[in-house]
């Protein structure tokens, strides 16, 4: 078993799910500064795309670091659409927002535990318990 494979996709849903609540936070932090447009990503797409990378990135020598990329391309940002668009163009509803957001932090700390559970697993085997 490799040690890398371990965790499987919750190492990169933990870090996009990070992103997405730093994209979300700067929409509610944003949300009376006129013109600024509410943005969000797709996760399932988002995934998909760093789970590909991930599977692409390749080293060609034993001593070759792996670095692997977490920022979001520009395909994955995307434009909330406002369901009630204010006057002066800014398209952050807040309590959509509060919505999105606490949804995020579930499945962030969701995705978080089952990491836990995987370590202390993985503790567990290497002790003999």
């Amino acid at each position: 078993m490799r040690l890398d494979n371990a965790f499987g996709i919750h190492e990169q849903a933990l870090k996009l799910r990070s992103r997405r609540a730093e994209l979300l936070a700067s929409n509610m932090a944003n949300a009376d500064t006129p013109g600024f447009k509410a943005r969000d990503i797709d996760f399932k797409q988002a995934l998909k795309g760093e789970v590909v990378k991930q599977a692409q990135i390749k080293t060609t020598h034993k001593n070759h670091i792996s670095t692997p990329t977490s920022s979001l391309s520009p395909a994955h940002l995307l434009y909330r659409i406002p369901s009630q668009p204010s006057l002066d163009g800014n398209t952050v509803d807040m309590q959509q927002e509060k919505t999105v957001f606490a949804a995020n932090t579930l499945e962030y700390q969701a995705s978080l535990g089952f990491l836990t559970g995987k370590i202390k697993g993985l503790k567990s085997a290497i002790r003999g318990d």
